[in-house]
């Protein structure tokens, strides 16, 4: 049908007729249009994500530099109410010690209205507008106070827990409390600590400090946009910027305040969160920090409507979309203006084009033009032709590589197979019942490739095994089974010269090492040996104990599983044995039986199965003859 149509279209154009004149008349979107489509999506898609992506990296700038100016504002509040209450505590520990020096550690009655104790609390009263009042109280809860208040039932009951506290040699920190009415209203907290001689409790000095130096900061940071406040471990304000909160009032119906007092004594950083507050339609999302005071088990708070917040991302998003628009008109004038210069040869190149980025190199652009599209279109081709053939060589020069290497490797292994019909296919089976261990065991493709080539090759080393030791019809002797020890390294020696097997050598060499330490040629033990080796060993003891030896007949495979099982965590790793086990169970392992014509000689002590398996040292009676003492 091919050959046909293009007669057809070479007869047509041999007399000079138009086969598009000819052929069958359908609507046609004219090419101006689709090519000024695909110029305005080529110029406003990647526009649009860009403008997109340039409005959330910059929106998300500006909330974190919004969050950051409320952490920061939050922080040095904290910081500077925890300075004054360091400042304070490092006061008062002073004036406790001034009192046990000139009172002589005698608060009695007669010595607490001395001159002296009352200068020092007179001094200690007057020398900080923020000291309101002042006391000092004695063992009996008797003393001298001085100040510009007269203590309320309120304070008298904070007095009373501070010196239940002293009086326990604990420091106290009190509640909130409003003093006065109206204008004269201040508000204040007690602080209170003991004084003591040695051990002995001698009294209590306590002090009501007025917070205004507090409520001027926070006034402070309000005329920022902020509304700061500061609550106790409760939920209850402290003190606050505006008239509008009061003293004591449970603020917990913030969330913000409600996280804080969730956090309790675990809250030691700032911490931003967006919230609502309000009821109904009247909800307003919210921005809000909090920052712990741990001194005191406070929380300074400052939190802003989220429109407020962020304004200038709001402003910044619409000025972003004005100018993506404006961006998206000249681009469509732009397009215009392009679409009507450019007409079929630019489709058709196009088209090709998109055929080779998709790995189609048989694709080829027919196009006649004496413009520059059209030396383009030459170019193209030649740069295809030239490309398809370059990947092709790569594929087939890729493929005979790995086939030459992988048949040499398993050329090598059937080599030392072959020197003994014992262990025909040995490398073969150990090659494959690895691989299934480690596909069970979830490993990834990179760690198989180098699995398939180290158990492949994993008793090269028996090629420098003499014959008589390793076709040897029975038990090895001591010293020969020193000599088939040496098989693992003299095999990771022949091939440690190939720097391409690397990877594989700790397979090859390690892979008769046991978990226990008992095995060789390093004696290594549990993690010590590698992955590699590890599945190796297990797939080599399956195999070895389900074939002919000329020191065993083979086990069924129930039996040789049960032998493995009873060496996993011992000698065999139990991840490894645990795969094995799930792979058989699975019916993945066929066991083929191989029949050697010659007997199978018997070894001059006759040792019981299991142990056969499972010794790693050389045996020193019947009933310890190890997997290793005879060829594998």
């Amino acid at each position: 049908m091919k050959t046909a149509a293009t007669s057809l279209s070479a007869s047509a154009r041999s007399e000079g007729r138009d086969l598009s004149a000819t052929a069958p008349h359908h609507a046609r979107i004219p090419i101006l249009y689709v090519i000024l489509g695909v110029l305005l999506v080529i110029s406003i898609v990647p526009m649009y994500f860009y403008s997109a992506k340039v409005e959330a990296i910059n929106g998300e700038r500006l909330k974190t530099n919004e969050q950051l100016l409320q952490n920061t504002v939050t922080r040095s509040l904290a910081d500077d109410l925890a300075q004054h209450q360091r400042s304070l505590r490092m006061i008062l520990a002073n004036l406790s010690s001034a009192i046990q020096i000139a009172s002589g550690g005698d608060l009695s009655e007669t010595n607490i209205h001395s001159p002296e104790l009352r200068a020092l609390l007179e001094h200690f009263a007057s020398s900080d507008e923020e000291i309101a009042y002042a006391t000092l109280l004695n063992s009996d809860a008797k003393g001298i106070y001085s100040g510009t208040i007269v203590p309320d039932a309120f304070l008298n009951r904070e007095l009373e827990r501070a010196y239940s506290a002293a009086r326990e040699g604990r420091e106290y920190n009190g509640q909130a409390l409003v003093i006065g009415e109206e204008k004269s209203a201040r508000t204040v907290f007690l602080v209170s600590y003991p004084v003591k001689y040695g051990d002995r409790f001698l009294g209590m000095i306590a002090t009501v400090v007025d917070l205004q130096f507090l409520i001027r900061r926070l006034q402070e940071v309000a005329r920022g946009g902020l509304t700061p406040y500061v609550v106790d471990s409760q939920g209850r304000l402290v003190a606050a910027a505006t008239p509008g909160f009061a003293t004591g009032q449970d603020m917990k119906n913030l969330d913000i305040v409600r996280t804080f007092v969730g956090r309790g004594n675990k809250a030691r950083f700032a911490e931003t969160r967006e919230f609502t507050m309000g009821n109904g339609s009247d909800r307003v999302a919210m921005l809000g920090t909090f920052s712990p005071v741990m001194s005191l088990n406070w929380a300074v708070v400052v939190q802003k409507p989220s429109n407020d917040a962020y304004r200038d991302v709001i402003e910044m998003q619409g000025t972003a979309r004005l100018l993506a628009l404006v961006a998206v008109l000249i681009s469509i004038l732009v397009s215009i203006f392009a679409a009507r210069r450019i007409t079929n040869p630019l489709q058709v190149l196009t088209q090709s084009s998109r055929a080779l980025a998709r790995g189609d190199f048989s694709q080829r652009v027919k196009l006649l033009s004496r413009t520059e599209i059209g030396e383009l279109a030459n170019t193209f081709n030649t740069m295809s032709d030239e490309l398809e053939h370059f990947i092709e060589d790569l594929k087939r020069a890729a493929e005979e590589n790995r086939e030459l290497f992988m048949g040499s490797i398993q050329m090598l292994a059937g080599a030392v197979d072959e020197k003994d019909p014992y262990t025909r296919g040995h490398s073969d089976r150990v090659t494959r019942y690895s691989l299934m261990i480690a596909e069970e065991m979830k490993q990834p493709s990179s760690f198989l490739e180098t699995l398939r080539v180290s158990a492949q090759l994993h008793d090269v080393g028996k090629i420098g095994i003499e014959d008589h030791i390793l076709k040897k019809p029975g038990a090895l002797t001591e010293e020969e089974f020193e000599v088939m020890k040496t098989h693992t390294t003299k095999g990771a020696n022949i091939l440690r010269p190939v720097m391409q097997l690397a990877e594989m050598l700790p397979g090859i060499e390690l892979h008769h090492e046991a978990l226990d330490g008992r095995g060789y040629p390093y004696g290594l033990q549990g993690d010590q040996i590698p992955l590699l080796a590890r599945v190796i060993a297990v797939a080599d003891t399956f195999d070895a104990l389900t074939t002919n030896r000329p020191y065993q007949q083979a086990h069924t495979p129930d039996q040789a599983l049960q032998i493995i099982k009873n060496l996993a965590g011992k000698r065999l790793d139990p991840e490894a044995v645990a795969a094995l086990l799930a792979v058989y169970a699975r019916g993945d392992i066929k066991i083929q039986r191989f029949t050697i014509k010659r007997p199978i000689a018997q070894p001059a002590v006759e040792a019981p199965a299991v142990a056969t398996a499972v010794a790693a040292a050389p045996p020193t009676s019947a009933a310890t003859a190890p997997l290793e003492r005879t060829p594998v």
